[in-house]
């Protein structure tokens, strides 16, 4: 079964078995319910079924994360802030108690993140952050501004999953296009002279990844295929199955104006509002500290 008819149908099947869910659950509530004990002990036996058959619809969720940051319009100060959310999410995993390990970052001159991928290793870490993908949109006094003027900043989070099972993504050689380049450091100046940083792009999609944190090419090679196959996973969840045939870079979200899922305003005022949930506080400095379980519990309901 292709990887976008697989969705499809898991998460037809996931809708489903809530509603029974709550049908069945409903039913405990009834005064009545006991009345008839062998008829209890089955609906009870079927509660328990399908929250066992729910879970294993979710065997991403329980997982590992790989998480991608992308400087959107705003320049030095997209950059910034492109670091302040990388920071927000180290501190963030620090407090859930998982760990995380640089796959790839290009950073600038000023200490700003261009780009960067991290994985997220824990319990549950998919589950969780999944719903903090998208556009994510800074308002603050510029540091970067001789004159102290009101800049506007944006950047774009992508949250995979860290593996997918072998036979639920195929792909096949013509479809990727592989590189191998220096690993580099900071300013990019070559640490490494040997070509152990590998790239790999998917033709049909545009993906590109590019990982350097292992010492082997190989090893290197082997994540970034993984990464790639995450992609396309995250990629088939989002878009529908026709949409999903016609796929171009172009159709990707655009870190800018309009896209955003979530503010941060530091100045004149001070707040953070996710727009999808309209859960906001004016905590924005526990936020930023990776304070962001409130936000988190409201997404996981949508």
């Amino acid at each position: 079964m292709k990887i976008e008819e697989q969705t499809l149908n898991t998460e037809k099947n996931s809708v489903s078995g809530k509603q029974k869910l709550e049908e069945l659950e409903a039913q405990l509530q009834n005064p009545d319910f006991w009345a008839d004990k062998e008829k209890a002990q089955e609906t009870l036996k079927e509660i328990r079924e399908i929250k066992v058959k729910l879970s294993s619809l979710n065997k991403y969720d329980k997982g590992d994360a790989v998480v991608s940051i992308y400087a959107g319009a705003g320049g030095e100060d997209a950059e910034d802030w492109a670091r302040m959310l990388f920071d927000m999410y180290q501190k963030f995993s620090v407090q859930k108690g998982w760990s995380a390990k640089i796959l790839h970052e290009h950073k600038n001159d000023y200490s700003g993140l261009r780009n960067v991928t991290f994985e997220i290793l824990g319990s549950n870490v998919y589950g969780q952050l999944k719903g903090e993908m998208g556009v994510h949109r800074l308002v603050r006094v510029s540091p970067f501004s001789a004159k102290k003027l009101r800049h506007t900043s944006f950047a774009l989070v992508e949250i995979m999953p860290r593996f997918v099972e072998e036979p639920e993504i195929e792909l096949r050689p013509e479809e990727v296009e592989v590189d191998f380049t220096c690993s580099s450091g900071p300013g990019g100046q070559n640490v490494n002279k040997r070509e152990t940083a590998v790239r790999i792009k998917h033709v049909p999609t545009g993906i590109n990844v590019r990982v350097e944190s292992e010492r082997s090419q190989a090893q290197n090679r082997e994540r970034a295929m993984a990464l790639v196959k995450s992609k396309l996973y995250a990629l088939s969840r989002q878009y529908k199955k026709e949409e999903l045939e016609k796929l171009k870079i172009t159709k990707k979200t655009e870190p800018e104006w309009g896209n955003q899922i979530r503010s941060y305003v530091l100045h004149p005022y001070k707040m953070v509002k996710d727009h999808r949930t309209n859960i906001e506080t004016s905590d924005i400095e526990g936020v930023l500290a990776g304070g962001l379980d409130e936000f988190v519990k409201a997404e996981e309901k949508l």
